[in-house]
């Protein structure tokens, strides 16, 4: 491993917690953790925005984002793929949220952040919040990248389904690369296992994390799923990230000014 473990962070917007204390216990140890409550609608593009100002401080230069349903299996497998994204320049990796999984179906050219690394160290150059957030939007025809050869064809390349996708097409659009890993299902059930370049198994991800101990039928799955996990060698204890009252009052001031913005943009149309 060439990059530096100590400049390595892993960060989880946790929306069930009781899941997150036995999931932990199987992530790469001797890297920085960080953790933020995932509760109120705290998720998707704001926790991003979030953890990006938060993570300044850390000196950071490259941060996966694993969700608390996510099951690490081959460590190294990690760390060899960071080295690989820091050797080639990547600025994100992970699974495509089209074309890779029977039912999940929408943008083959943006991830799903259930895993995803993202290099700091390049987005910090050139990031710029209100730019971000502005790039929620596809042109026909924009993209010249190869969707071929994918499991299914089920994608939706005009897809804007998520809210996140902004960060992601942000990216794109400054010219910087994203790397996509495979992923299947080993079972005829929603857990995915991720592969990592050289197409080794490198994480389980189960999906489905609200309905741990509230639905049986997902909790014995994901219960035999962590059973499966590669226990880290260290007692791992996070960092959590906590939102302060200033942190909502511009969080609503944002919201409200957009809401403003759109409002009067429709009324100049009509």
């Amino acid at each position: 491993m060439t990059t530096p473990k100590n400049k390595i962070g892993i960060i989880t917007t946790v929306s069930n917690w009781k899941l997150y204390k036995k999931t932990i216990k199987f992530f790469p140890s001797e890297i920085q953790i960080f953790a933020m409550d995932g509760s109120n609608n705290f998720f998707g593009i704001n926790s991003i925005t979030f953890f990006l100002d938060k993570l300044k401080k850390y000196n950071i230069d490259w941060l996966i984002m694993a969700d608390e349903d996510v099951i690490f299996k081959d460590h190294n497998g990690v760390f060899e793929l960071i080295d690989y994204l820091s050797t080639n320049n990547y600025s994100a990796c992970g699974m495509r949220d089209g074309g890779m999984l029977k039912w999940r179906d929408q943008n083959p050219y943006l991830l799903n952040t259930f895993f995803a690394i993202l290099n700091l160290k390049d987005i910090y150059k050139i990031y710029d919040e209100e730019e971000m957030r502005s790039n929620q939007f596809i042109d026909e025809g924009e993209f010249d990248l190869t969707v071929e050869g994918l499991p299914f064809n089920n994608y939706q390349v005009d897809s804007l389904f998520e809210p996140y996708y902004c960060f992601f097409l942000w990216l794109l659009r400054k010219g910087r690369k994203i790397k996509y890993v495979n992923g299947f299902n080993p079972e005829n059930n929603e857990t995915t296992i991720v592969l990592n370049h050289n197409d080794k198994e490198i994480l389980y991800h189960t999906w489905y994390a609200r309905l741990y101990n509230k639905d049986e039928v997902h909790t014995e799955r994901i219960n035999r799923i962590i059973n499966k996990g590669l226990l880290s060698k260290k007692k791992v204890k996070p960092i959590i990230l906590k939102k302060h009252k200033i942190h909502w009052n511009k969080l609503i001031k944002k919201q409200w000014n957009r809401i403003i913005n759109k409002a009067t943009l429709l009324y100049k149309l009509i």
